[in-house]
């Protein structure tokens, strides 16, 4: 039987204001006791750090002792020369750059590289695929798990001169070389602390990042202590933007060396390291240091009388950066024949000299090979990073550095 007086209840799907005012006062309740929590933990890692700190900066330290790499050694290498450094350097920039990965991975893969050099002989054909792993290692060791590059990734990189096996056995190989010893202070891990203490600006933090990946392309600095070199870099970059000095009381005589060795290679810097920190993500810094060198410079020639062509010339020569000597066997006394040398690259069926598969392969095209130095030119480092020419009597198969342009990741 119907309800003359029935008026249906338009509002009953509608959520009226005064549920909404209790849900936003809910929100805002659980909002503050997260913001609580957040604080009584800061509090608490503060508390810690403070009580701790003394005690992880001598793990630090003896850690940094333990894991530095030795340049002497790496010397000693056969076939893998200086020269050959900044092409893998800028490969392994690039690939950090195309997986985001966070800034100390490529500290750790560089390093984890000079590492497994210093004890390994390595073929010429397997230098990127030591880097490639290298890097993989650091990647899963400090990185998110959804950024750490696959196989697939890292041999598309190498323009598939690789397979999965080989990536997987070199993986191996350089943890068990270094016997599973990863973890290592990075450079960037002192560089945060310096600039924490000292209050420095995000744009000095971006122009010492900057220096440090700038002296990942030179054999100067492979042996550098990575707490020196936070200090040196974080002092030159204040110098560079014109920021006021910081005194800590705790230079020594490798912190001047390193500063002065520093600003010594900031002249050419690679070009793709440059284009990387030429973005407004980190503050234009190599623009800047662009302008200050040109501003340096119109100061020199200003102050300085010209000088004969002759002395000029010999001047320039000494400016140049790249210009390490190329070693042979004798490059180090005593080292020709009756040293102990490192262990070999492993042999096997993916890392052997005569591997089948090695010279069965059909070289993928627009891939630059490695470069081989050109005696008549020296050793200038060429704008871009692609070969003129490869030598004929070289490995057996050739190591590419970096993908072609036409390829995107």
């Amino acid at each position: 039987m119907a309800c003359s007086g029935y008026q249906p209840d338009n509002t009953f799907f509608v959520e009226s204001d005064e549920i909404s005012q209790r849900m936003t006062m809910r929100d805002a309740a659980r909002m503050l006791a997260r913001n609580k929590q957040e604080m009584i933990a800061n509090e608490l890692s503060r508390l810690a750090c403070d009580e701790y700190l003394e005690d992880i900066m001598q793990h630090m330290r003896q850690m940094e002792d333990e894991t530095l790499p030795d340049a002497n050694l790496i010397d000693m290498q056969r076939e893998i020369q200086w020269y050959m450094r900044p092409y893998l350097i800028d490969f392994l920039v690039e690939a950090h750059s195309a997986f985001s990965l966070l800034p100390e991975t490529l500290f750790l893969a560089v390093n984890l590289l000079d590492r497994y050099c210093s004890k390994r002989v390595v073929y010429k054909q397997h230098y990127q695929l030591v880097g490639s792993a290298a890097l993989l290692i650091a990647a899963k060791y400090g990185d998110k798990k959804d950024r750490v590059p696959q196989i697939n990734e890292l041999n598309n990189m190498c323009c598939g001169l690789y397979d999965a096996g080989m990536f997987t056995q070199m993986e191996m190989h350089v943890l068990n070389t270094l016997e599973w010893n990863i973890g290592h202070p990075t450079v960037d891990f002192f560089t945060k602390l310096v600039v924490a203490e000292e209050h420095d600006s995000r744009e000095v933090e971006h122009m010492a990042a900057y220096i440090c990946e700038i002296a990942l392309y030179h054999r100067d600095f492979v042996s550098t202590k990575p707490s020196v070199m936070a200090r040196a870099s974080l002092a030159l970059g204040r110098a560079i933007l014109g920021k006021p000095e910081v005194n800590d009381g705790e230079w020594d005589h490798s912190d001047n060396v390193t500063l002065l060795t520093l600003s010594q290679h900031l002249h050419q810097p690679s070009v793709i390291l440059a284009r990387k920190y030429s973005s407004q993500y980190y503050s234009r810094v190599s623009d800047k240091l662009a302008d200050f060198l040109a501003q340096q410079a119109a100061i020199a020639r200003r102050a300085v009388p010209p000088s004969p062509p002759a002395e000029s010339t010999l001047s320039n020569k000494a400016q140049d950066i790249y210009s390490t000597p190329h070693k042979g066997l004798g490059a180090v006394p005593g080292v020709a024949d009756g040293y102990m040398t490192p262990p070999i690259t492993p042999d096997g069926t993916c890392f052997g000299q005569n591997n089948a598969a090695m010279k069965d392969y059909q070289m993928p095209p627009r891939c630059p090979v490695t470069p081989t130095p050109q005696p008549s030119h020296g050793t200038l480092y060429p704008q871009t990073h692609v070969p003129q020419q490869q030598q004929p009597h070289t490995m057996a198969g050739p190591t590419y550095f970096g993908a072609p342009s036409h390829m995107s990741y």
